[in-house]
């Protein structure tokens, strides 16, 4: 029996670790750290630099390279390939490391409930027939990374929130119904292609990291500011992770 526990470890500062979070960590029999190749190597730095933080014990912490999505392929059907392969090289680490059973831990940026596949992965090896319970311990997600660093609520008074992609703002458009979007896994800033009058736009990356970068504003007057930036910074670290809230404004009752 596999006791796997997913890890929430916030947005790459230690502090955004809970208690729970570090309990779960040292009493690992085994963590799991994949690596993403060199371009984004300070991830899986800033993964060893939680695990020396924290363990205390004799937890194994053993690295992996991590299966690559084939970006030249339909995005779904790629998807599920790659979820496919990363499974394969988990269920070969269990085998290799934990052959009589034991308690896993995955490390998982902001917290396994949001824009993660994580969980659906572990549901790819229990399918296969491996005995194994799920375990999440929470972490801070992104979006209250954001929406703490920018000072402002999540959502107006009595009003829903949509959270999406980049992929399917820039396909759909501005959703129906809402007001406010937050809008994750945006590599090619999407927001471009709203009509920009009457909205405001939150933005961040790295948050929580030493190099966290914010800008705020109308929509109109920062978009090229944000994009200016996001390409400069994603120059100088190699990769970027970045989110940002949408407001358009509505008129006062």
């Amino acid at each position: 029996m596999i006791d796997l526990h997913l890890i929430g470890i916030g947005t790459g500062n230690p502090d955004h670790l809970t208690r729970a979070a570090i309990a779960a960590m040292n009493a690992a029999d085994l963590i799991l750290l994949p690596r993403k190749g060199d371009a984004k190597s300070d991830l899986i730095d800033l993964r060893r630099t939680i695990c020396a933080d924290v363990l205390t014990g004799a937890t194994r912490v053993v690295e992996f390279d991590l299966p690559e999505r084939d970006t030249s392929a339909p995005y779904l059907g790629a998807v599920e390939q790659w979820h496919d392969a990363i499974a394969a090289v988990w269920r070969g680490k269990i085998a290799q490391h934990l052959p009589d059973g034991g308690r896993l831990a995955l490390l998982v940026w902001g917290d396994p409930s949001l824009y993660d596949s994580t969980l659906r992965i572990a549901d790819r090896l229990r399918a296969d027939g491996l005995a194994m319970t799920v375990t999440v311990e929470p972490g801070v997600t992104s979006l209250q990374a954001l929406t703490a660093a920018h000072a402002i609520p999540l959502n107006m008074v009595g009003a829903p929130v949509l959270i999406t992609t980049g992929r399917r703002l820039r396909a759909g458009g501005w959703p129906a119904g809402v007001d406010t979007i937050a809008v994750m896994l945006d590599g090619d800033c999407a927001f471009q292609t709203l009509d920009a009058p009457g909205i405001e736009i939150s933005w961040g990356a790295y948050l929580g990291m030493a190099h966290q970068a914010l800008v705020a504003g109308a929509l109109a007057e920062v978009a090229i500011e944000i994009i200016e930036a996001r390409a400069s910074l994603r120059e100088r670290h190699g990769w970027i992770m970045d989110i940002y809230l949408l407001r358009r404004a509505v008129p006062v009752a």
